[in-house]
């Protein structure tokens, strides 16, 4: 966590400690174990452009999951993230609110693998300097990536994920905006709660 900057490292370490903490604790209260048909997976993780800031950002997610194959996944998911970007043309800062949908090939069950599809409406708010005025844009994305589940009671897993996502550089009227590469990637960390 070298590149990570001391303000965003404590409230992840807390984030990560806590979903630990109430993954132990909920465990010590489920006696039996459950069939994994279905999934809640909040997280919280790592985000970097691929043109950006340099800096590593935080990322929001929630998931919910279904077997629908002995060996497959299918998600819907949401998160949030942001990311700031500096040029000649202009500076802003884009926030972001995916929504994807994924299918995950699970083999082995502590692993998974595979990719998906997602809707990404992003804002982006220019300094007041430029002169540009704020806006929203929709974009529509594809991601790679995997993952693992490690239990840690009968209805509870540990789940570490990593995707890259793939998403189109436009030819937008706004300058500044040409220039940006809006792909990134993440890691995160979450709890499976399994019903």
């Amino acid at each position: 966590m070298r590149n990570i900057p001391e303000s965003i490292q404590k409230p992840i370490a807390r984030c990560s400690i806590a979903l630990i903490a109430a993954a132990i604790g909920l465990g010590s209260f489920v006696s039996q174990p459950r069939a994994a048909g279905l999934e809640i997976v909040p997280s919280v993780g790592l985000q970097k452009a691929v043109k950006g800031s340099d800096e590593v950002k935080p990322y929001y997610g929630l998931a919910l999951r279904a077997k629908i194959l002995p060996a497959l996944k299918a998600e819907v998911g949401g998160a949030y993230r942001t990311d700031d970007f500096t040029s000649s043309s202009g500076d802003f800062t884009m926030k972001s609110w995916p929504i994807t949908a994924s299918l995950w090939l699970s083999p082995i069950p502590a692993l998974y693998a595979g990719g998906g599809v997602g809707w990404y409406n992003e804002s982006f708010e220019f300094a007041p300097a430029s002169g540009l005025k704020n806006h929203t844009r929709q974009d529509f994305g594809m991601h790679v990536g995997g993952g693992l589940e490690l239990p840690v009671a009968p209805s509870v897993a540990v789940d570490l994920n990593g995707r890259y996502v793939f998403l189109p550089v436009k030819d937008d009227p706004v300058d500044v905006l040409k220039d940006w590469n809006p792909s990134f990637w993440t890691t995160s960390v979450g709890l499976a709660f399994r019903f």
